[in-house]
């Protein structure tokens, strides 16, 4: 999870720096080239292009779910300060635990809720009160970050019977296939430094997303879901030095309170786990 958070923040910041290129036209060449990725690496390794565990209905659902939920996140990123944006998109964790009690049947303890809390109060001061955020655009965020938190079930739900490649096959061949039909009224051809940051959207994208695949396949989705948040801290980072964004105090409080969110989210979680937790990450 912490080389995903890596790769993904590099990848939006690319996103973000594309500033001419519309967001259909940016998504369908990020599943081109990474779903090109995951067909060299799956015909490599003698892996069947469409699994082999025939899960097809939660394949297909987190395809669809992380699709719908990227294209808004990529919006927001266009519409909204970097810091912000991303920090909105957090809150997918949250729902994925509260998908993981309904859905998986997962327990959260009252201290994990407690680090929760202790996250979600960062990313709201973090957000603070920027008029540069329209209703719509943080309504969009919202509505991404509940079905991105849908994706992380779907995943847990597929669990090791399936290669993490496949499923990010998967993905990303339905975002090409979906945004190359979106794009055609406003297709533009990049120029060649569009080019350029377009391959890197891609190899940056495949990479996270077989990281975090991997991570989410491993192990329980309410302890490895609230490290997304290092990516929050990338972003900050990148909206400074990259961008230059300004951040205030509370910014810093709020990065303060999402880290020791997450790390006592990780130390709660790990103390009270039981053996059956475990064998139930290894199957």
């Amino acid at each position: 999870m912490l080389l995903a958070t890596l790769c993904l923040s590099f990848m939006q910041a690319l996103i973000k720096s594309l500033t001419e290129l519309h967001t259909f036209e940016i998504f369908f060449f990020r599943g081109l080239s990474s779903s090109i990725l995951c067909f060299i690496y799956l015909r490599w390794h003698h892996i069947p292009i469409f699994g082999i565990s025939k899960q097809y209905r939660w394949l297909f659902g987190r395809a669809f779910t992380g699709v719908f939920a990227t294209c808004i996140f990529y919006f927001t990123l266009k519409w909204m300060p970097f810091g912000a944006a991303v920090s909105l998109k957090y809150l997918s964790p949250i729902f994925a635990a509260i998908f993981a009690i309904l859905i998986l049947k997962e327990k959260v303890n009252w201290a994990q809720w407690f680090c929760f809390s202790l996250a979600l109060a960062g990313v709201a001061l973090l957000k603070g009160f920027d008029n540069r955020i329209d209703t719509l655009s943080l309504i969009l965020a919202f509505v991404a970050a509940i079905i991105g938190g849908l994706a992380f079930i779907f995943i847990r739900k597929i669990g090791k019977r399936e290669h993490p490649v496949v499923i990010v096959n998967y993905y990303m061949f339905l975002s090409a296939l979906l945004m190359g039909v979106l794009s055609i009224p406003i297709w533009r051809l990049p120029s060649w430094e569009e080019g350029a940051s377009l391959t890197l959207i891609g190899i940056s994208g495949f990479l996270g997303q077989l990281f975090m695949t991997r991570a989410m396949q491993s192990e329980a989705v309410n302890r490895v879901a609230p490290m997304k948040y290092l990516e929050l801290i990338y972003a900050l980072l990148i909206g400074l030095f990259w961008f230059g964004e300004n951040y205030t105090f509370w910014s810093f409080i709020g990065i303060l309170l999402i880290l020791t969110g997450m790390l006592l989210n990780i130390r709660f979680s790990t103390k009270r786990s039981s053996p059956s937790m475990f064998a139930d990450s290894q199957k």
